[in-house]
């Protein structure tokens, strides 16, 4: 596979314009945001002889590395729509693509290099917020098993809205619309379970396979869901590679 010519030139295409810079500040600021937020509560109640009211212990991992997960994965709603509304869309709407048609490159080479691109940006703003649990680490002792799973938790989750994303992009040549149209998709998905108690709504939630990684869990049917999910968005946008209406 030759992806690696187009990871490069869509990965410098980030960094030479400030969209990957406002997106990593968005990302870090509200994370910083909640980040201060529970430790601030947790350090009051540590305060407390009798923390939350004896219902439960004073523990550092359920007071804040917890809730912390849980609201990464919510910025993410709003994250990915603004990495991935970019990458076909732009494309269209500036007629590179027909240049791009023109390279030995097959429809797989050029989704996966612009796939691993926004995948590398959001693996290296999610390493960014490592620096949140080497300071509770400092001053506790979270619990390392939540921490690995939670993270995972957020890389396969980011890996499935990335895909969905670039779906939405191939079908556009307006990067607005693509965002707005991500955001909705994926805030469909993440409501989904909230309709009822049914089954098969409850699996197709990104939040009910999110919540096992949170919890510390790492669940095989959870991965698979995440993996199945990205596969299947991918597969659709080579899908409208092949198809007249992009290569026209």
């Amino acid at each position: 596979m030759n992806f690696l010519p187009v990871y490069v030139r869509e990965l410098r295409s980030y960094f030479t314009s400030p969209v990957a810079y406002v997106v990593m500040l968005f990302f870090l600021l509200l994370t910083g945001v909640f980040f201060m937020v529970f430790v601030g509560d947790f350090s009051m109640a540590s305060m407390n002889p009798n923390p939350y009211g004896g219902a439960r212990s004073l523990n550092v991992t359920q007071a804040v590395v917890r809730p912390l997960l849980g609201n990464m994965s919510v910025i993410l709603l709003f994250v990915m729509p603004l990495i991935t509304m970019k990458p076909f869309a732009e494309e269209k709407k500036s007629g590179t693509a027909e240049l791009l048609f023109t390279f030995p490159l097959s429809d797989l080479d050029l989704l996966l290099g612009k796939y691993l691109a926004a995948l590398s940006l959001f693996a290296a703003m999610l390493a960014l917020t490592l620096i949140f649990p080497m300071f509770i680490a400092i001053y506790s002792e979270p619990e390392m098993g939540t921490l690995i799973s939670g993270y995972l938790g957020l890389v396969l989750m980011s890996m499935a809205f990335i895909a969905l994303g670039l779906f939405i992009s191939s079908l556009t040549e307006n990067q607005i619309i693509a965002a707005i149209a991500t955001f909705a998709m994926l805030l469909i998905f993440w409501i989904i379970q909230w309709t009822g108690n049914n089954p098969v709504l409850r699996h197709l939630s990104v939040l009910e396979h999110f919540n096992n990684f949170a919890q510390g869990l790492i669940d095989t049917r959870d991965v698979v869901y995440y993996l199945s999910f990205t596969l299947l968005w991918m597969f659709l946008t080579l899908r409208v590679l092949e198809s007249k209406k992009w290569r026209g």
